[in-house]
């Protein structure tokens, strides 16, 4: 009989902490990836009931799938648009939670050093204007390097993606034939190039062609070792991808708009990186049930507290304290 009793009093013991799990499910951007993994794992460790799932497929189907409620929230580079925050049923936040940047990442044989893009170069590379690595558009911002005749493979990304709205915003604004081209969004209709899934397959492409170039997120091309070039500012700078001139971006931001939709892309600033961005969560303001939007809430403050402190060492940019008191105002209304 005691055998029993203590059976049954270890039986339930065990199952306890599994009646007590909670999983929330997420899907979106590329982008945030690496960020967004450390931290649901490193919230885990700290709340071993809670499981936080991240599937990465890109902005396109975040926003999707967060419209069609198959998940607890979704994730994009780029801010959903009037007419898809109109279909939600349930309000949806963004809220911003790392800065990141799209850097020019190259594979030039021969060349091992840092390339220099002006944003006319990088816009007819991509509209197919500038088809070889010795072109004079590129060869005039690079004096001193031995450029190869080679022909350039554009690469870009084949699913709807946010790291591909930062990029056609940029190119939109400096460039007029972008603009009224191709223009900006998740998904545009490339004039030339060829197409990988998420910021790993572009940033495996760039690696294994010969004469290619693409965008991604700045973290791939540091794990990656791919060489990515430096881009002219609006101020006529210069510019290199990194930690300090992403901030000086978002510092260029003199207001937030409330629902934190923006774009930081072109900014003024001598030392502004000119292809930053914001990224979002999107959280439906009502969870599934209240004990989902509790969680949420409360990773959502953890977030904003000792998760931008483990930013740096991904090379992504922490969010500006101003940025920071406006979002744990705005997660209040997550029930």
């Amino acid at each position: 009989m005691m055998r029993r009793i203590v059976f049954v009093c270890l039986a339930l013991a065990l199952a306890i902490p599994a009646l007590g799990q909670t999983t929330l499910n997420g899907a979106g951007a590329t982008f945030p990836y690496p960020m967004y993994s450390k931290w649901f794992n490193e919230y885990h460790i700290l709340h071993s009931d809670i499981e936080i799932n991240y599937q990465s497929i890109g902005s396109g189907g975040g926003i999707r799938q967060v419209l069609a409620g198959t998940v607890d929230f979704g994730a994009s580079d780029g801010p959903m648009t009037d007419e898809e925050l109109a279909q939600a049923k349930i309000k949806i936040l963004h809220i911003p939670t790392v800065l990141g940047a799209d850097v020019p990442a190259y594979n030039v044989p021969g060349v091992s050093g840092e390339l220099k893009f002006t944003p006319e170069a990088l816009a007819n590379i991509f509209l197919g204007k500038v088809t070889s690595w010795n072109d004079a558009a590129i060869a005039g911002a690079n004096p001193g390097i031995k450029l190869p005749d080679v022909p350039i493979v554009v690469v870009h990304r084949s699913d709807g993606s946010g790291t591909t709205y930062i990029f056609t915003d940029y190119l939109s604004r400096v460039s007029s034939d972008w603009k009224s081209g191709p223009g900006k969004g998740t998904s545009v209709k490339w004039p030339v190039g060829l197409g990988g899934k998420g910021n790993e397959g572009v940033a495996g492409m760039i690696r294994q062609m010969p004469g290619s170039i693409g965008y991604i997120e700045l973290i791939y091309a540091v794990q990656n070792k791919i060489p990515y070039g430096t881009v002219k500012n609006a101020s006529g700078n210069f510019v290199k991808a990194s930690l300090d001139s992403v901030t000086a971006a978002a510092a260029s931001m003199k207001t937030m708009p409330a629902d934190f939709r923006v774009s930081i892309t072109n900014a003024p600033g001598k030392d502004s990186y000119p292809i930053s961005s914001f990224t979002w969560l999107l959280i439906p303001v009502q969870a599934k049930d209240a004990a989902k939007g509790k969680i949420i809430s409360d990773f959502l403050d953890w977030m904003l507290d000792d998760g931008q402190k483990m930013t740096a060492n991904l090379t992504y940019a922490p969010l500006p304290q101003n940025v920071v008191d406006k979002v744990k105002v705005a997660i209040k209304q997550i029930h």
